[in-house]
């Protein structure tokens, strides 16, 4: 089925209506050629609810649908985990975000690093994001997310430090850590309701005085295993374990 994000305010559960506009009308006519009376799932991206509807017109400007029944079942995970990315080189951060999406994430942050080789001035940090963000976007409608995550903008590795101290886990895969079974007992401490924050290094890794840093503001250090993962792969593994520990 499909899944489309709306505003609040076009979802009217009084009178059982919804209103799609902008570019999923285009989409909805044009591309996927869905007729009235086919049904489709709607989500406000804001409280994970999914609304079922059927298409009542399709307009020049908006499609009107009919509310039929709200599915309350949780597709989220049970703790709101924040991606800190080392920002990687070429279009490595739109697969990271997109499968990053697509196994939970809550929200991405890009930091630079002291290895980052990518070097972004506030223009095209911009527009990076605005990017990012549409990926993220269409990744949480593919996989049928309840939210749309949010692609922050780009920080600095201290400022994500200082953003990260609020949140209740703090985690960093690092080559030189302890070994796995401390990974596993910090993963098997997570409760539901947390908030987790994963810091994954670009593709040179962190510098020493990075994860030192890291280490005097509450950040664990652990190990994703014996074998050196890509930049890329690191934030995913440790996405799909917390999924795997704390989905039921």
């Amino acid at each position: 089925m499909y899944q489309f994000f709306v505003e609040p305010g076009q979802i009217n559960e009084n009178d059982r209506s919804v209103i799609i506009t902008g570019t999923d009308v285009n989409h909805i006519k044009n591309v996927l050629r869905m007729k009235v009376g086919e049904e489709l799932a709607v989500s406000n991206g804001i409280d994970g609810r999914e609304y079922r509807c059927g298409i009542v017109s399709l307009g020049e400007d908006a499609v009107e649908c009919e509310l039929r029944f709200i599915k309350e079942d949780a597709v989220e995970l049970p703790v709101k985990v924040t991606l800190f990315q080392g920002l990687p080189k070429a279009d490595k951060m739109e697969l990271i975000i997109q499968k990053a999406v697509e196994l939970g994430v809550t929200e991405i942050v890009p930091v630079a690093t002291k290895r980052c080789v990518v070097k972004l001035d506030d223009k095209k940090a911009a527009a990076k994001v605005a990017r990012w963000q549409s990926i993220a976007e269409a990744a949480a409608k593919q996989s049928k997310r309840g939210i749309i995550p949010q692609v922050l903008p780009v920080q600095s590795f201290k400022l994500a430090l200082k953003q990260a101290a609020e949140m209740d886990v703090r985690l960093i895969p690092y080559e030189l850590a302890s070994g796995m079974e401390h990974t596993r007992e910090l993963l098997g401490r997570l409760k539901p309701g947390q908030s987790v924050a994963v810091f994954i290094g670009p593709e040179g890794g962190f510098e020493e005085s990075e994860i030192a840093l890291a280490g005097e503001n509450g950040v664990e250090s652990i190990t994703l295993g014996k074998r050196i993962l890509r930049t890329e792969t690191a934030g995913m593994t440790v996405l799909a374990w917390i999924g795997y520990l704390m989905e039921q």
